[in-house]
């Protein structure tokens, strides 16, 4: 089987629009799911509330692969599970080394999913002398002393970050000086890497402040919505009755009010 290091997705000379290759994943995740199902075919508009688009963008995004349905029938689900499939690259298998064994680091390691979607964890490396020859997931921790040999025996050509942010761009730095040309980054800090290294970077604190925007927003609508509803109340209430000038109420002076 042909390893990542000697093959690269031909996406950017087909001349496929990033935006369309961020949607392909969310494509073959829901083709995999009729395929596990032994479902034949799938209409565009299935596919597409399946994988949260409109039917008219995924049309426009398959004919970037050259794969159209047919009238009445749809789209092969498993024509189109091999052909996007092909299109990112995971026809063949790409050897990934973890960098930072802690507790993401281990969980990732440990996710079976890797090995079904053409990924295979080919190393695990840390700082930590102590984590050195510590299997995890089956796998031998290794030392960032020897990550440039761990990187050019396995042919690793992606490599994901899972250190503390003060330690990502150094490592970031000796894993494209080993050959790394992709790096999917978890390290909370903006990495520099040189042109024809490709960064993907997964912040979960980001996505959980987006979320809370959200919840803040909605929670601001809802009040909003009951007060709403309170004035609507107060304008129902009965008319206030005429209370002659002088009256003492539980609070002190009442103010006149005059009769309508």
């Amino acid at each position: 089987m042909a390893t990542g290091r000697t093959h690269r997705p031909a996406t950017r000379s087909r001349g496929i629009p990033e935006a369309t290759v961020a949607r392909l994943p969310l494509y073959l995740r829901a083709l995999t799911a009729l395929s596990e199902r032994s479902v034949p075919t799938v209409s565009s508009e299935e596919l597409a509330a399946a994988a949260g688009v409109n039917s008219a963008k995924l049309r426009k995004d398959f004919s970037y692969l050259g794969s159209y349905g047919t009238r009445g029938v749809g789209y092969d689900v498993e024509y189109l599970v091999y052909q996007i499939s092909r299109e990112l690259g995971l026809t063949q298998d790409w050897p990934v080394a973890i960098v930072g064994i802690g507790n993401l680091g281990a969980a990732l390691a440990n996710y079976g999913g890797f090995a079904s979607r053409g990924f295979r964890v080919a190393a695990l490396i840390d700082a930590d002398p102590t984590m050195a020859g510590t299997p995890v997931a089956g796998i031998a921790v290794q030392h960032t002393d020897d990550l440039d040999r761990i990187i050019s025996d396995n042919g690793v050509s992606i490599g994901v970050i899972t250190t503390p942010p003060g330690a990502a761009q150094q490592v970031c730095d000796r894993l494209v000086a080993a050959g790394v040309t992709s790096i999917l980054n978890f390290a909370p800090t903006v990495l520099s890497v040189p042109d024809g290294v490709d960064v993907r970077k997964v912040d979960l604190s980001i996505e959980l402040q987006i979320l809370a925007f959200h919840e803040q927003r909605k929670a601001g609508e809802e009040a909003a919505a009951d007060g709403r509803a309170g004035d609507e109340d107060a304008d129902e209430a009965p008319p206030m009755r005429a209370t002659p000038s002088g009256r003492k109420g539980p609070d002190g002076d009442m103010p006149a009010v005059m009769p309508a």
